[in-house]
């Protein structure tokens, strides 16, 4: 009788959730990145914020329960800014990754697909950009064309696909190899059918991967340009344009100013990094048979 109760017991346990080291950082950072973009997109259903409003009768207020992260030279709410700044750094990594993506992706596909002298033209042409300080030349293609929005990305995009070239290109000229490959064109495949069907979906999970781990890079990058004064218009909320506006309060004493802001970048991209290598592992079958997943 006891060992028909044990068992009872034992057949109607609930199953516990256990996550491994890898996947708690994961599940971590899923969490966060969760709550900042659901953040993001009711800010301005639930706190709407006008971009020129201003308060001189509170301005550089120390952080309290009316203002968790403190007031800025101009009295405006700086966690509130700081939410809308983070919208507009997400838009700005999300888009460039992905137009430095497409951009890498085509010139590695042409450069691996074709290869000859073709790969040899392209290579040394990613080379040469690869060369140039990407700041430096971000800040001149911003130069070049006003600094807005549509500048930001274009100097992000234009500057951050020749890692995704090289890497399509290398798993371009490592499946041209592979057996079913050779069976394909053997039974008559045209080199279109080959790249489309045969070559493309092994190579499109390394573009999703390489789009969610420049985004953390993007959005860094973002707020070195308007730190420089070289991003959007300073009236707008931008991470990088509350950090260079803190700067006059940090020497004011007011350290809040740009505190909440640089924590924001460092939480928010921090959890798309670790999500980003977790996927990495669990898409590289190397690393996923080591870490038995």
């Amino acid at each position: 009788m006891a060992d028909l109760t044990r068992t009872r017991t034992v057949a109607f346990r609930r199953p516990r959730l256990r996550l491994r080291p890898g996947q708690t950082g994961a599940a971590v950072a899923g969490a966060v990145l969760l709550v900042a973009v659901a953040a993001c997109l009711l800010a301005p259903l639930l706190w709407p914020l006008d971009q020129s409003a201003v308060a001189l009768d509170r301005i550089r207020l120390a952080p309290s329960w009316a203002h968790p992260a403190g007031t800025d030279e101009l009295g405006r709410d700086v966690a509130h800014r700081a939410l809308y700044g983070l919208r507009v750094s997400l838009l700005v990594g999300a888009v460039a990754a992905l137009v430095a993506t497409v951009i890498g992706g085509i010139v590695g596909g042409i450069a691996g697909a074709v290869g000859g002298w073709v790969d040899r033209i392209l290579m040394r042409i990613v080379d040469t950009v690869a060369a140039l300080p990407h700041l430096l030349l971000g800040i001149f293609i911003v130069g070049m064309l006003r600094p807005s929005l549509g500048a930001v990305i274009a100097s992000i995009g234009l500057t951050h696909w020749l890692s995704t070239a090289r890497i399509v290109r290398s798993e371009l000229l490592s499946l041209r190899n592979r057996p079913f490959v050779d069976a394909a064109i053997t039974g008559g495949a045209s080199r279109r059918r080959v790249l489309t069907r045969h070559l493309l979906p092994h190579v499109l999970p390394r573009l999703a991967l390489a789009i969610t781990l420049m985004i953390p890079h993007a959005v860094w990058h973002e707020t070195a340009l308007s730190f420089l004064g070289l991003g959007l218009p300073p009236h707008l909320a931008s991470l990088g344009n509350m950090i260079n506006d803190g700067q006059g309060s940090l020497l004011a004493g007011a350290w809040w100013a740009s505190l909440a802001p640089g924590a924001v970048i460092v939480v928010v991209t921090l959890a798309i990094a670790v999500l980003a290598a977790h996927w990495r592992d669990r898409l590289d079958p190397r690393v996923r048979a080591e870490l038995q997943l």
